[in-house]
């Protein structure tokens, strides 16, 4: 098993990492010549999706638990960051934090009585937790949330400097993606990334080898939830505008979506499949109205065709060429 997780957090190799910060350093220089700065917010979409994708990574690809709720932790960041801000002067860049923090907290006490849930009665509770927020922040008063027409708020400001362009915002949240995947492949490879793998292999078999079956998911869900409620608040800031249509299903469908075609249970899965799934979606902006069966239609695919996503595919493909060049 341990094989396994180093297979999955350690096979990138250095060189490959410098290639890909290099790339992304280099990315909105390229686009601001093109003068495509659309461009540039399309890849801010993607960080913070990287961001978000990655969490649930932590509780789906790693734990084995299925959520399709998140949207709820990305709605709570987004509101929670805006309104500390908006009524109680709360700098951005700490608002943001705590929205997380209080996001993170109410995930924990959601996932003491949904860890004991399996297969499709946790994936009904979360969707049931996520359908809550989602009527709350829809229902409340107009002067709260902004209800249905939504709420305005500013960009990021780090300590005077504010991210109020594209170009400013991305390298911010390129810097927030490089710390969380730091963070992430940091658990995973300690004895508590470990035991989640073993309860995702299986649970009664952890159970009996001594694991806490329940405090190790109830972690696993904090992580993600978190990350996801982080998120949401780079969302709201970088948009500068939210309202209860963004924090829908199908939010949480685009997530697992982009999750399962990136693979599961690796550091660069959510990265592909944030930046492949992104695109896509802008791609099919002219079929709005079809984009959950697409959506469907890719997770089928994915399952049957592709069921590690594209990275653990091209991890496979690679490890052949390996074998047969030692042949």
């Amino acid at each position: 098993m341990a094989d396994k997780l180093n297979l999955q957090t350690k096979s990138i190799s250095t060189p490959t990492l410098v290639v890909l910060l290099l790339v992304s350093l280099a990315i909105p220089p390229f686009l601001s010549a093109i003068d495509f700065n659309y461009g540039i917010l399309i890849c801010c979409f993607v960080l913070l999706y990287v961001v978000a994708v990655s969490g649930l990574d932590v509780v789906f690809g790693y734990s084995g638990q299925i959520s399709l709720g998140h949207a709820a932790y990305f709605a709570i960041g987004a509101y929670g960051s805006i309104m500390l801000h908006k009524y109680f002067g709360v700098m951005i860049v700490f608002s943001m934090l705590i929205a997380s923090v209080a996001a993170t907290l109410i995930g924990i006490v959601i996932a003491y009585p949904a860890s004991r849930l399996r297969f499709h009665f946790l994936s009904l509770s979360t969707i049931a937790f996520g359908e809550i927020v989602y009527q709350m922040v829809l229902q409340s008063p107009g002067a709260v949330t902004g209800n249905s027409l939504g709420i305005f708020t500013e960009s990021v400001n780090l300590f005077g400097f504010k991210l109020d362009t594209y170009t400013r915002f991305y390298y911010y949240g390129l810097a927030v993606v490089i710390i969380s995947l730091i963070l992430k492949n940091n658990l995973i490879n300690s004895r508590t990334g470990r035991a989640l793998i073993a309860i995702r292999e299986n649970a009664h078999a952890a159970d009996g080898a001594g694991i806490n079956v329940t405090r190790h998911k109830v972690i696993a869900f904090a992580v993600s939830t978190f990350y996801c409620a982080y998120a949401g608040a780079m969302y709201a800031h970088l948009v500068g505008f939210v309202s209860p249509d963004t924090f829908m299903f199908r939010q949480s469908v685009l997530f697992l979506t982009m999750l399962l075609f990136g693979g599961t249970g690796s550091l660069l899965g959510p990265v592909i499949g944030a930046f492949s799934v992104t695109l896509l979606n802008e791609a099919l902006r002219v079929a709005e109205r079809y984009q959950m069966f697409i959506y469907g239609t890719l997770m089928l695919l994915v399952i049957i065709a592709l069921p590690g996503g594209i990275y653990g595919s091209l991890n496979r493909l690679l490890n052949r060429l390996k074998r047969k060049e030692a042949r």
